[in-house]
C-alpha cells in the first residue's frame, strides 16, 4: 500500500510552486522529503495531506483518490503534524491530544490510557495537566506529535496502513529529542504504518529514512534509497554549494548523533 502523488502542479497566482512532481511512499518505511528552502517541500506536503488541492495531478492514499475521501474518513487514515500550531485558548496537553482520539475509535475506547501512553512516547509523561501556552516550543511540538499519533494509533486499520505525515518534526528539538522522535517514526513504520517527513537535517535523514525525495525549485530532482540520493553531485546541485558525503571538515568540531536507528 502506498501514498502516491502523480504529476502534481501547484500554482500561487500565476507562479507554479510545484511543477509536475511525482513520488511514491510505501507503508512500512520512512520516506523523507528533502531539499533547500523554497524548493517546495511543505507545499508538496500540503498537497499530500489534502490541505490544498493541486492545479493538476492526483494524490492516492492506499489506492483511493484522496479527493474522493470524506474528511472524516481521511482523518481515520492519516494524521498530520504541521510545522507550526498556534492555539488561542488555554488547553492542557491531555485536552489537545484527546482531539486526535475523535478519529480513532479503537483508541478512544481507552482514551485516558492512550493519552498517557502517547505522552510517555514523546518524552512528556507528567504533562497531561500542563497548559500548552506554558510549555517551550519543543514541548509544544511533542504534544502535537502525540495528538497526531493517537489519531492513527494502530498503524494498520480496517482500510489498510495508516499514515503519519510530519512537516519538520524535529525543528525545535535538541539532539536527544530529535533522536527520540525519529525512533518513534521508525517504530511506527516497522509496525506496518507509513511515514512521510519533511526533513532539513541530512544526517538524521541518512540515519532513519528508507526512501528519499530530493526537491529543487519546485521539481523532483531525485527519488530513491539514501545511498542513491545522498550523493555529492545531487546534493551539490540541489543546495547550490559544494557538499561531500561522509567527509568531516578539515577544521573545527563535527557532531554526529550516535546510536541505532
Amino acid at each position: 500500500m502506498s501514498l502516491s502523488a502523480t504529476d502534481i502542479t501547484v500554482k500561487l497566482g500565476s507562479r507554479a510552486v510545484l511543477q509536475g512532481v511525482s513520488m511514491a511512499a510505501q507503508a512500512g518505511r520512512v520516506t523523507a522529503i528533502i531539499g533547500p528552502n523554497g524548493s517546495g517541500k511543505t507545499t508538496l506536503m500540503r498537497a499530500l495531506t489534502a490541505e490544498l488541492r493541486p492545479a493538476s495531478g492526483r494524490v492516492t492514499l492506499n489506492g483511493t483518490d484522496m479527493a474522493a475521501l470524506r474528511p472524516d474518513l481521511l482523518a481515520q487514515r492519516r494524521a498530520v503534524l504541521p510545522q507550526h500550531s498556534v492555539l488561542s485558548f488555554p488547553f492542557t496537553a491531555a485536552e489537545i491530544i484527546r482531539i486526535g482520539l475523535t478519529s480513532c475509535m479503537e483508541a478512544a475506547a481507552v482514551g485516558d490510557a492512550i493519552i498517557a501512553s502517547a505522552l510517555a512516547r514523546v518524552g512528556l509523561p507528567d504533562y497531561a495537566g500542563r497548559l500548552y501556552q506554558e510549555m517551550s516550543g519543543g514541548e509544544q511540538q511533542r504534544v502535537q506529535l502525540a495528538r497526531a499519533l493517537v489519531q492513527v494509533w494502530h498503524p494498520i486499520g480496517p482500510d489498510g496502513p495508516r499514515w503519519l505525515l510530519l512537516d519538520e518534526p524535529v525543528s525545535s528539538l535538541d539532539i536527544a529529542h530529535q533522536l527520540a522522535v525519529m525512533r518513534l517514526a521508525r517504530d511506527y513504520a516497522r509496525r506496518g504504518g507509513g511515514v512521510i517527513a519533511v526533513m532539513h537535517d541530512l544526517n538524521l535523514t541518512a540515519m532513519f529514512a528508507d526512501h528519499l525525495l530530493l526537491m529543487q525549485a519546485g521539481r523532483a530532482l531525485a527519488e530513491g534509497p539514501p545511498d542513491e540520493v545522498l550523493t555529492d553531485a545531487l546534493l551539490t546541485c540541489a543546495y547550490d554549494c559544494p557538499l561531500r558525503t561522509s567527509c568531516a571538515p578539515s577544521q573545527g568540531a563535527w557532531l554526529l548523533p550516535q546510536g541505532a536507528a
